[in-house]
């Protein structure tokens, strides 16, 4: 079968010992080879065996991309798993679906999916109050586009309720933070990754990303409110940002969310050449150097959230 046929996932994505109602595939070689019968189950000590030696290994058909979806949208719902299980299904099924829109070339099917992506996380955050504490403990804590994406829509949601979006407009808003850097996708990889700090020509590059996002976004009928994330996410109150300059009038009030939550997790995630940031140091640094960035009340909402995470710790 043709490379096309097949659809990469995360092992972890598929709760142990749980009848899998597809057949599953592992990559040997460049070739596809059938591991597990659809109906069979998978041990517990199996998956973070195989998770921890070789977690890019597994497909599934493509054909079968509703079923898979359908089976962890129903796992999000069974009773017979408790919360951190049920995040980390959500967090590494949605792992995929951020790696396509970085590295497929045709990414409509992503995009589409994304929006129920968002809605399981907006139904799991309000279906228990340790939701969010779950997600955010997941992160690996490097940084990734794929693990900085999807982090920065899980703080871009818990930021949005806090500051009052609700309903559809919360919706857009985690979307808007998983789509916020997509325009990386025209960035030299020598550029996104590289070992150390950027030098000025490659910072010129990077900070096109914005423009960028604008244009794929434009391509895909996209709502404007999620076009202004991926756009504005690096403006600042002050108007000294980029690409625009706007000043804080100007900065949509998504975008302000976002950003917020795009620094905060910039901040606290392992680069090549620097240690992660304690939250509670990133915070002091967000709120004291760098003071006037900011939508103030984002922050005081970034504040109160881990003030509360913490103290349920």
């Amino acid at each position: 079968m043709a490379l096309d046929k097949y659809m990469k996932i995360r092992l972890n994505s598929l709760p142990p010992a749980t009848a899998i109602p597809f057949d599953l595939f592992v990559s040997i070689g460049g070739r596809h080879v059938h591991y597990l019968r659809a109906g069979d189950k998978i041990a517990a000590q199996k998956i973070v065996k195989f998770e921890s030696k070789a977690p890019e290994s597994f497909y599934i058909l493509a054909a079968e991309r509703i079923n898979y979806q359908k089976f962890v949208h129903d796992g999000l719902l069974s009773d017979k798993l408790d919360i951190k299980q049920k995040a980390l299904i959500l967090r590494e099924s949605t792992m995929v679906l951020v790696e396509e829109l970085f590295e497929r070339p045709d990414i409509e099917t992503a995009m589409s999916d994304a929006r129920q992506v968002v809605e399981d996380f907006v139904a799991f955050m309000d279906s228990d109050a340790s939701a969010m504490a779950n997600l955010i403990g997941l992160s690996s804590h490097d940084f990734y586009t794929y693990n900085h994406s999807l982090d920065v829509s899980v703080y871009s949601l818990g930021l949005g309720t806090a500051v009052g979006f609700k309903g559809a407009e919360l919706r857009e808003l985690g979307l808007g933070g998983l789509f916020h850097d997509i325009g990386k996708r025209y960035i030299p990889l020598d550029i996104i990754c590289k070992n150390g700090p950027l030098d000025d020509l490659e910072w010129g590059e990077m900070q096109k990303h914005p423009q960028y996002g604008l244009m794929i976004l434009n391509e895909h009928q996209t709502p404007e409110n999620i076009k202004a994330c991926a756009f504005e996410h690096h403006e600042s109150m002050a108007g000294n940002g980029y690409p625009q300059q706007l000043t804080a009038a100007e900065i949509h009030p998504m975008a302000r969310v976002v950003s917020v939550a795009d620094t905060y997790d910039a901040l606290t995630t392992k680069r090549s050449y620097n240690d992660p940031m304690k939250p509670t140091d990133a915070i002091a640094l967000m709120s004291g150097k760098l003071n006037g960035r900011y939508d103030p009340e984002v922050m005081r909402a970034l504040l109160a959230i881990f003030e509360k995470l913490k103290n349920a710790a």
